[in-house]
């Protein structure tokens, strides 16, 4: 059984590299302070990997490293609230004179997936994560949930972009004081 999950997460990343293009490029953001995107992000919506279809309670969670890599812990529920917990921890790169916007996300050695922040408010409380192929998608937020309008608004954004937004599913979010302990 562990053979046939490394097999499937190791075709998974490679389709989720070689997705290819003729779409323009999407600008990240201008610069990103590090040391506050560091924390918790809640998953609001996504464009699935096949690792994150039918989840709940997704929470990205970053910190800078003393190297200049940044830790990331991915962890959800699979098939409900109270479903199996799940847990990854790929590794963030920083690629260097982006300002802090492009990075490379290692689930597996050597590979490094493109991790692009696109959309990022001034308070550092929402973010959108994109990539060029326009095959998957991240809006964070700092907080579980947002309104109804702010997330049209960020729906919008997305599809502005190039992304068909009828493949964006919305990341059940349902917390109490147990699942908040969960994350810290």
């Amino acid at each position: 059984m562990a053979h046939s999950f490394v097999k499937n997460l190791l075709t998974g990343i490679c389709a989720f590299l070689s997705a290819c293009t003729n779409l323009p490029e999407i600008k990240t953001v201008d610069n990103v302070d590090l040391n506050r995107f560091m924390g918790d992000w809640y998953v609001v919506a996504c464009i699935p990997t096949f690792i994150e279809k039918d989840i709940y309670n997704a929470v990205e969670s970053y910190k800078l490293n003393s190297d200049g890599t940044i830790k990331t812990h991915f962890t959800f529920r699979k098939g409900g609230f109270d479903g199996e917990k799940k847990e990854y921890e790929p590794k963030g790169y920083v690629i260097p004179k982006t300002g802090n916007a492009l990075w490379g996300m290692q689930f597996i050695w050597p590979i490094k997936a493109e991790y692009r922040i696109v959309y990022l408010d001034e308070g550092y409380q929402l973010t959108i994560i994109a990539r060029n192929a326009r095959d998957y998608v991240w809006l964070m937020s700092r907080k579980p949930d947002i309104s109804d309008k702010q997330y049209q608004t960020y729906v919008n954004k997305i599809k502005d972009m190039g992304y068909d937004i009828d493949k964006l599913v919305k990341i059940p979010q349902h917390w109490d004081k147990q699942a908040e302990n969960e994350v810290e």
